[in-house]
């Protein structure tokens, strides 16, 4: 290989201008459209790196994902360097993207009031015979990212990790949390750790701008809002 086609791999580049590095280092959304392309077809041509062309494949479909998305294996392999397993892996990484949009759109539920939070969580821990402390995740339009599972057992600040909250609230790009607890015995009265946990969390939250909108108590038959008693 020349001197000038080998200065096009990536191996040789900086680490923080690798694509696969850069994903691992400083995390997926670091990545530009290009960069995440490049990783697809993991290699380029003599004239240019895997970025470059993804770069000039990107260009030809005017910057959109949606539109490379369209293209048929055989228009992508027009494409110097896309040969027909490359021009699979594109196709095939785009239809995922395109069928993940479909079911996040089609399965988060809005979050209108504390009844459709119980309705969400009570067949999840209303009738369990232990504690679980969960976070709900939301968006901006109240709808539900993920629910998450965060301790299982008993309900003390100990049990619940702050920080792993909040970071996989950054990680999810959630705006709003809602905390969710049962009480096996039934009673329906929070606890000073329940009020003490909720105000800790509360304040950790708003320094990232993300905001703790209910807390709620499952029993198997009723619940507790702390939104609908104003403690929070």
């Amino acid at each position: 290989m020349s001197e000038k086609s080998s200065s096009f791999t990536i191996k040789k580049w900086s680490l923080d201008d690798r694509p696969r590095e850069k994903l691992l280092n400083k995390g997926r959304v670091s990545l530009s459209d290009a960069e995440l392309v490049a990783i697809l077809i993991g290699s380029g041509n003599k004239e240019e790196s895997a970025v470059a062309l993804a770069k000039r494949i990107l260009a030809n479909t005017g910057n959109n994902l949606s539109e490379l998305g369209k293209l048929s294996i055989e228009q992508l392999m027009v494409f110097k360097g896309i040969g027909e397993a490359k021009a699979i892996t594109i196709a095939a990484a785009l239809e995922l993207g395109r069928r993940r949009r479909g079911e996040e759109a089609l399965n988060k539920k809005k979050i209108s009031s504390s009844l459709s939070v119980f309705e969400l969580m009570q067949p999840l821990v209303g009738e369990l015979q232990h504690e679980e402390f969960w976070i709900i995740y939301l968006n901006n339009s109240n709808k539900v990212i993920q629910k998450y599972q965060l301790s299982k057992g008993g309900i003390t600040g100990t049990l619940v990790d702050v920080r792993l909250v909040l970071k996989n609230a950054l990680m999810l790009g959630a705006t709003g949390l809602i905390l969710v607890h049962n009480h096996p015995s039934g009673a329906l009265n929070p606890s000073t750790a329940d009020k003490q946990l909720t105000t800790k969390l509360k304040t950790a939250a708003q320094s990232l701008d993300i905001k703790v909108l209910d807390h709620l108590i499952v029993t198997e038959k009723a619940y507790f809002s702390f939104a609908d008693e104003s403690l929070l």
